[in-house]
């Protein structure tokens, strides 16, 4: 994405399209579009270091189930909450992947992931949910936790989507009021198919194609839209191949509708960022559309010879919205102008 136009004329104050736009309660924050996992110490301290370098464009998930050794779950537990407290943790988007509810380490790992770094922790991913059932026990364990501790706020919470029971009941795990996000696993979907699913429908291209695991990604990524919840989408596992990887991010984004991503080596990192941003086209119309929607008090205006109104405006400024959350240090940027328009705070503002 090449850098918008930045001869903006100066503006006065509008009301914002968060105001504007939507009702109270209905505008998310948007979760970053890329999600990082590493369980192995000197990979979880570089792919902190990264997040420093690049800024909050990707969130990083510790992960306490594949990471964590046979019989060493409470001192990996303990490593993380290390990381989570650390200053390398600059943006407070770490958060840790605990053992899945039937594991005998998971509500040990979850109550010192609460009662030592819960109050830095950015959320909590919980694995292999075998159904609503699962998720409760897991909420359950987590809130009975945070109150053991006299946390203010609840820990966010988000589930991975990688067993039958859990995708027959995608709809229920979406619509639960402590979930943020719904990932979907891939590799143990696959595997969940006793081998009627070929291992090609895990490559690159294959999980694009076979017709089971597609309909999963789609049924997951409708079940989060419709709860107003972000849908992430699984891991690529050929990190060297920079092209496949950017074309699954982009049929992702476009064709699936996911709005957030794995990765699992940090060079696949920006390769997702950059796909899952906004063309520099679709940025510019989206600057033109919501700076003349404000200017008119959110009424209807004519843009090139085109109607908009307030359903075109929301489509826009999630637009506008996904290409601030792309731009990185070293990146794209959107100008200051419409950063200070449309992102940042009134001078004077608490």
């Amino acid at each position: 994405m090449s850098k918008p136009p930045t001869d903006l004329p100066d503006r006065p104050a509008r009301i914002p399209p968060r105001e504007a736009l939507f009702e109270d309660g209905e505008a998310a924050r948007p979760l970053p579009v890329c999600d990082h996992y590493s369980g192995v110490e000197p990979r979880m301290r570089k792919s902190l270091e990264l997040q420093a370098e690049l800024g909050p464009v990707f969130d990083v998930t510790l992960d306490g189930e594949d990471g964590a050794p046979v019989g060493g779950e409470h001192e990996h537990a303990l490593l993380m909450c290390e990381l989570v407290n650390s200053p390398l943790n600059r943006f407070g988007r770490v958060g840790i992947r605990v053992m899945p509810v039937e594991h005998p380490a998971f509500e040990a790992m979850v109550s010192t992931v609460v009662a030592k770094a819960g109050a830095r922790v950015a959320y909590l991913m919980i694995p292999k949910p075998r159904g609503l059932a699962d998720l409760q026990r897991a909420v359950d364990a987590v809130d009975t936790a945070t109150r053991a501790v006299g946390l203010a706020q609840p820990i966010p919470l988000q589930a991975l989507v990688e067993t039958h029971g859990a995708l027959r009941e995608v709809q229920a795990l979406a619509a639960h009021p402590r979930i943020e996000s719904l990932s979907f696993g891939l590799m143990d979907f696959v595997s969940a198919h006793r081998g009627a699913i070929p291992a090609s429908a895990m490559s690159a291209t294959g999980q694009f194609e076979h017709p089971l695991v597609r309909r999963a990604k789609l049924e997951i990524a409708a079940a989060c839209h419709g709860h107003g919840k972000t849908p992430s989408h699984c891991v690529v596992t050929e990190f060297k191949d920079e092209g496949a990887l950017a074309e699954a991010a982009h049929k992702a984004s476009r064709e699936l509708g996911y709005t957030r991503m794995w990765s699992i080596h940090p060079a696949q990192v920006r390769v997702i960022v950059d796909a899952f941003a906004p063309s520099t086209a679709e940025v510019d119309m989206a600057i033109e559309i919501l700076l003349a929607a404000q200017d008119a008090g959110w009424a209807p205006i004519r843009h090139r010879d085109t109607l908009h109104d307030r359903a075109s405006y929301r489509y826009f400024w999630h637009l506008l919205q996904r290409a601030h959350q792309t731009s990185y240090a070293g990146g794209a940027q959107l100008p200051a102008s419409v950063r200070e328009a449309f992102f940042e705070p009134p001078a004077g503002a608490a």
